[in-house]
């Protein structure tokens, strides 16, 4: 080895070693860090991102009629299942928060039947409404966890 490669090599470590000593001393507090806080802040549309993103993929199965990013809101239009094509339903969820907490999403639902060539309005049970809240809060969560781990 050369003189002028050893000296590259040591400016390199020490070069290196400094830049670990600074990163060492930028975690000396016990403070957590907010990075995963704001991850959910940092973001072009006027709600939080994870909501956002797990409301779509939840109801990806349904056409889409509107989707509004800076309001929060996403209307589907009628959905079939082909297995009971004599139902279909349509949907509207809101995010109401940047925050990712549990009250930040609301789900409606509506419900219709067919009667005699004719689509006649029905009760959408709560369960259902809440199992899709849940299915979308979980699924933030997830997106979450995931942008954190890196």
């Amino acid at each position: 080895m050369t003189a002028t490669s050893r000296t590259i090599r040591l400016t390199r470590v020490v070069a290196v070693t400094a830049a670990l000593a600074a990163l060492t001393a930028c975690g000396g507090g016990r403070e957590r860090p907010r990075a995963d806080l704001a991850a959910s802040q940092v973001t072009t549309i006027g709600v939080n991102a994870y909501l956002w993103r797990a409301a779509l993929e939840t109801v990806s199965f349904a056409p889409l009629l509107q989707s509004d990013s800076n309001g929060g809101v996403i209307v589907t239009d009628w959905y079939a299942n082909p297995r009971n094509p004599g139902e279909r339903v349509k949907m509207t969820i809101s995010i109401l928060d940047r925050d990712l907490r549990a009250d930040a999403v609301r789900v409606a639902a509506s419900r219709q039947v067919s009667q005699g060539g004719q689509w006649v309005d029905a009760p959408v049970q709560a369960a259902t409404v809440q199992r899709l809240e849940d299915i979308i809060l979980t699924k933030a969560r997830d997106l979450r966890r995931q942008a954190i781990a890196g």
